[in-house]
Order: C-alpha cells, then structure tokens, then sequence
C-alpha cells in the first residue's frame, strides 16, 4: 500500500471524523489510486491512530461507494468499470447543463466572483500536475452547482462528483487539453450572461466531449449493453500513462 505524502493538519474534535475526511480526500484527489488496497494497521501506522477510526472510516467510504470491500482479500479503491463510467458521463451530462441553467438564472454577484476565481485558478495549474487539475477542475464544477442554489441537486451532484473523479484517476488525461479551458470559458461566459439555454448547451457539450474521450480508453471493444446514448459513442483509445506513486507522512500524530 502507498504512503501518503499529504500536510499536517489540525486535531479535529473527533479523530474519527478527521480520519474519514482525510482518507476520503485522498481517494478523491488520488493520493490513493483506483484498485489499491488498504490495510488498517498500515492505516494506523500511518496515520497514528488506532485500528478503531481506521476500521470505522474504511466502512463509511465503502457505504460511500469510493471503497469496495471483497471477502479475504479486505479493502481497495474502487474502480469503475467502462459501463459505470459511461452510466456516469450520462447521467453528468443532464445534472451539469441543469446546473448550469439555474446559475444563470439564480447566480449572484458572489457567485460569479467566485465562479472567476475557480477558473482562473484551473486555468493556472502547470499542465503536468494532473492531481491539482482534476481537484480544481472539480472544484470549478461544484462552484456552478453551488450558484445553482437548489439543494437536491448540490445533494445529487456530490454523489456524482465522487463516480467522476474515481474515473478520472483512472484514465489520468484530458485535463490539459486546449479545448478544455475553450469550453469551460464557453460556460462561464453563458452563465455570467444569465443566457440559461446557452450554459446549459455548453456544459452538456462539455460533458459530452470529455465523456467520449474517457470512454473511448476504457472500452477495448463492443459494450455487451449495446451502443452508447447519443453524444457518448466511444472514440478510440489515447494512450495513457500509469499513475505516480505519493510517498511520505500522510497526518500528524493523533490518538484515539
């Protein structure tokens, strides 16, 4: 199993708490990949904490769906297959055009400083460093939910923005292409305008593009469930590069 390398952060009221948090963080940002295995006393030691925490996080982030717990063999990143990646893209297409929507509608002036800074700060990640453009590219896509101010869908797009970033630490491509920052631009221009029908255009073409791309890398042949929805038909495959391994402490010292 991986070490951590991840900064200290402060004790937080329940150690339990702050161990979920930490280890859910680190799936989503990749410090733990997709198909790795976690042990609890490795955890422990790492971490310094007790098995008790450790155990009670590790079951939280399978109920979450991040982890899958198999009979004898423990617990491991979850990873998703082309079918649930392609389930996902589908589904995302419709949440984030309806996102999209309503910010244009609903957004406030708050929210469209903070839609600026969101994408500015995408827009300045080195193109290397995939894990910060995956955290801020979600980031930016949460940022639009958020001015969307509709509760149900904050709720339904958290599930959601878990399934995407598993597949994105899977396929580890597409953040830094030229038409992603093209198209991100195309939906904070529409939603800034409060032109709905554009933005949520944009933000379903968005979805639709990318959704290919990663498609076309996990299917190596013919889904067995048939074509795919309109927008999603697999492209073929890019060529990917396995992921790196972090090092070091993950938290400070804490007790049970």
């Amino acid at each position: 199993m991986t070490d951590f390398q991840r900064p200290s952060f402060e004790r937080p009221g329940l150690v339990r708490e702050g161990v979920y948090q930490h280890l859910r963080r680190a799936v989503l940002d990749g410090e733990l990949a997709p198909g790795e295995r976690l042990g609890e006393v490795e955890l422990g030691q790492q971490l310094g904490v007790s098995r008790t925490p450790i155990r009670e996080a590790l079951m939280r982030l399978t109920q979450d769906g991040l982890l899958v717990a198999e009979a004898n063999k423990g617990v491991r990143v979850r990873t998703l297959s082309a079918e649930e990646a392609r389930d996902t893209y589908t589904v995302r297409e419709e949440l984030d055009g309806l996102a999209a929507a309503l910010a244009a509608a609903q957004h406030t002036p708050a929210d469209a400083r903070a839609l600026r800074a969101a994408l500015g700060a995408l827009n300045a990640v080195q193109g290397e460093d995939y894990r910060e453009q995956t955290r801020l590219d979600l980031a930016f896509h949460r940022v639009i939910t958020q001015a969307a101010h509709n509760a149900a869908l904050t709720d339904l797009a958290r599930d959601l923005e878990q399934r995407v970033a598993l597949i994105k630490h899977r396929t580890r491509t597409y953040n830094a292409r030229p038409e992603t920052a093209e198209q991100h631009g195309a939906i904070l221009d529409a939603v800034l305008r409060r032109d709905a029908d554009a933005a949520r255009a944009a933000a379903r073409q968005h979805v639709r593009t990318f959704g290919e791309m990663v498609l076309g890398e996990l299917l190596g042949a013919p889904s067995p469930r048939g074509p795919a929805p309109p927008g999603l038909v697999p492209a073929a495959p890019p060529a990917s590069s396995p992921p790196s391994s972090p090092s070091g402490p993950f938290l400070e010292s804490t007790h049970d």
